[in-house]
């Protein structure tokens, strides 16, 4: 089945809920699939995506993550009138393996209420500039702004009450600095993590939109509808010594959101590493 006998995707129009520039990644790889991406703008309508929440915190997010790409994509697509949306969100903290990393995870969300589809793309990264400095000094402002890779990424000021975002050029970081610093004698520095200010994100962003793209291709094989993948991992994978079962999977569940078929597909490795055993390494 080629991209173009994707069913119920080919030849449809999507609307993206972004006004952070995130076109600029997701649109190229959804045209691959038939799948045309329009912005809210281009349709004359105004979309704030922040009312949703933003990463400088003086809107909080709304619900979980997931729950967040999913509010943009209806609302995309109840302003819009079209009957499919794209919408991401991302979020930055500990690894969850490794907690002492920082990083970040994106979500692609393609929405499609009339086929009752919902698929999922996601991306978790350590590549992250995310980070903030309180700093006393234009000298000290300078040396964090080259550490996170200013002036490809942009810079937020906080100062008291004042909040200044989209710092890109070495004179507004310059003159946002000596102006607060001279009225409160320091001020926090910040990576500014919206999209398009932030090439790093950006890529995680992009690697989302694959993540996606390639779970849209995975086809079920009873119906042929896209986005067969995986809904349960079954524990058990048994160690190499002992044999006794450990937490790594075992098997993958993949199941489709059109006909309900269900696959079992057993792990690529048939033992577990003792260092995963419960038992021969307590």
């Amino acid at each position: 089945m080629s991209d173009a006998d994707l069913v119920p995707l080919a030849n449809r129009t999507a609307v993206l809920a972004t006004m952070h520039g995130k076109e600029q990644v997701i649109a190229p790889l959804l045209i691959e699939l038939g799948i045309s991406v329009l912005l809210p703008s281009e349709l004359d309508i105004e979309f704030n995506t922040d009312q949703f929440g933003t990463f400088s915190r003086e809107i909080k997010r709304a619900g979980s993550q997931q729950e967040a790409a999913r509010i943009k994509a209806e609302q995309a697509l109840q302003l819009t009138g079209l009957n499919l949306a794209i919408a991401s969100e991302g979020a930055f903290g500990p690894h969850p393996a490794l907690p002492y990393l920082p990083c970040n995870r994106e979500l692609v969300l393609l929405l499609d209420p009339e086929n009752q589809l919902e698929i999922w793309g996601e991306a978790l990264s350590t590549q992250t500039n995310f980070a903030q400095a309180e700093v006393r000094s234009l000298a000290e402002a300078e040396q964090f702004a080259e550490q996170i890779g200013f002036p490809q990424h942009g810079l937020i000021l906080r100062a008291e009450d004042q909040l200044i975002k989209g710092i890109v050029t070495a004179k507004q970081l310059a003159s946002a600095v000596q102006q607060h610093l001279a009225a409160s004698g320091s001020v926090t520095l910040e990576t500014d993590m919206r999209a398009q200010y932030n090439p790093q994100r950006m890529q995680v962003i992009s690697q989302a939109t694959q993540n996606l793209v390639q779970k849209i291709r995975q086809i079920c094989p009873s119906c042929g509808w896209p986005g067969f993948d995986i809904v349960e991992r079954q524990p058990g994978l048994p160690c190499a010594w002992c044999r006794q079962p450990t937490e790594l999977t075992l098997a993958d569940i993949y199941a489709c959101q059109h006909c309900g078929h269900r696959q079992v597909k057993a792990a690529e490795a048939s033992q577990a590493d003792p260092a995963h055993c419960a038992y021969c390494n307590p």
